[in-house]
């Protein structure tokens, strides 16, 4: 007992002994020296025991040494591929883009008026949605109604007459088979009837003339949208040709941009051109581009359909126009692109799986692809989501394989 209490005490000596010199028989060593010589050397008996003790310990260390062994020897599992999204680089038509600000305007936007003049009696509110033909605001119509009642009343006056006149002539007309009237009295008959029909048109034309002006009391919209501004108050005077209200239409809008004079030949109806406002990005249709400069600025007008029903009229916009003619360059995906403060560079997947790291230099893009140019080729396998987290030889897992560009593209990209 006392050997084997020396032998376990010795223990961690032993393999401490043992891992410095990564040998068994050390650590075996290590244990015998501790055991006294007249133990060792004793009776028959006695060796037998304290060797058969000392077997029965070395058994045990060697069993402790095998699983640390075999434990040093086992390598710790690798951790899992990291999963990435790749696409290829490719050819792309690209340009360099000029960011020029603009405006969201409305393609119906008025100062609504009237023709007719009068006290105000009825004005929509500032907000109010109106449909086209709605009633936008109404002056007093009194004195016109007057006035329109007044030339009916003439209209009849002069009908009658008219016909009375018409009698006369017929009756006229028939003595003069038997010779019973002169031929100048049917032609004052005649004479009368015609003015009379003259003075009946005038009449008619002042009674729609007074149906005119009554209508325009009533200010109605031309076109669906919403009142906007109130630019006179109910009961006050308004004069003839004055605004009243100010309405604006918010589903029909577009892009007014002011851009460089240098740009106009770059540009071309139903061109897609991006359009950035905030952190949103978009593309839009060009309209119209309105070919006359500013003298002071030389600049010139430049129209984009907008379709985003959520834009607010009046809202700031950037548009990209290209600087100058696209050219066919290598590019890849924005995303494909990590930039850092010393440069930038893109991940490219080698062909066992594993992240490559290649410094690139960015040039022109057009919002979705950039140019670039450095140890990249077209075909070359990008990662353009996790590049961030990658670092050079790590395994990855690839998730999708997306098509980056196409080699001689029918629409050119612009930007």
């Amino acid at each position: 007992m006392r050997l084997l209490s020396r032998t376990l005490s010795i223990l961690p000596f032993a393999l401490r002994y043992r891992r410095v010199n990564g040998h068994a028989e050390s650590a075996l060593h290590a244990v015998r020296a501790s055991i006294p010589q007249h133990e060792r050397l004793g009776g028959s008996c006695g060796v037998r025991r304290v060797w058969g003790n000392a077997c029965t310990t070395t058994a045990a260390l060697g069993f402790l040494f095998a699983c640390d062994i075999a434990s040093a020897q086992t390598k710790p599992p690798e951790p899992p591929p990291t999963v990435v999204e790749v696409a290829k680089a490719d050819i792309a038509r690209i340009a360099p883009r000029h960011w020029a600000p603009g405006s969201v305007v409305s393609r119906d936007d008025a100062k609504l008026a009237t023709s007719a003049a009068g006290r105000l009696e009825y004005v929509a509110e500032v907000g109010t949605r109106l449909k086209a033909g709605d009633r936008v605001a109404k002056l007093e119509d009194e004195t016109i109604r007057l006035r329109l009642e007044d030339a009916k009343t003439e209209v009849a006056r002069i009908t009658a007459q008219r016909d009375l006149a018409d009698r006369t002539r017929e009756r006229l007309e028939k003595l003069t088979t038997t010779n019973s009237v002169a031929a100048n009295q049917l032609d004052e008959a005649r004479a009368q009837v015609s003015q009379y029909i003259a003075q009946l048109r005038q009449a008619e034309v002042h009674v729609r003339s007074a149906q005119h002006d009554l209508e325009q009391t009533e200010l109605r919209s031309p076109f669906p949208g919403v009142v906007s501004e109130r630019l006179v108050q109910r009961g006050e005077y308004v004069a003839t040709g004055a605004a009243i209200a100010h309405v604006v239409d918010t589903t029909h809008l577009e892009a007014r941009v002011q851009a460089p004079l240098a740009l106009a030949s770059l540009l071309q109806p139903d061109m897609k051109l991006p359009v950035r406002m905030g952190d949103r990005e978009f593309k839009a249709s060009v309209r119209a581009v309105v070919p006359v400069g500013e003298e002071r600025s030389r600049q010139f007008e430049l129209r984009l359909s907008l379709t985003d029903a959520n834009l607010l009229v009046g809202s700031a916009i950037e548009v990209a126009l290209p600087e100058r003619e696209v050219a066919q360059t290598l590019a890849v995906p924005r995303d494909a692109l990590v930039v850092r403060g010393d440069g930038s560079y893109v991940m490219r997947i080698k062909a066992d799986n594993t992240a490559e790291r290649i410094e690139v230099k960015a040039g022109a893009s057009d919002g979705e692809l950039t140019a670039i140019t450095g140890g990249i080729t077209a075909g070359d396998v990008v990662v353009v989501r996790g590049a961030e987290r990658l670092s050079a030889g790590q395994k990855v897992r690839i998730a999708e394989r997306a098509a980056v560009a196409e080699t001689g593209s029918a629409s050119p990209r612009s930007g």
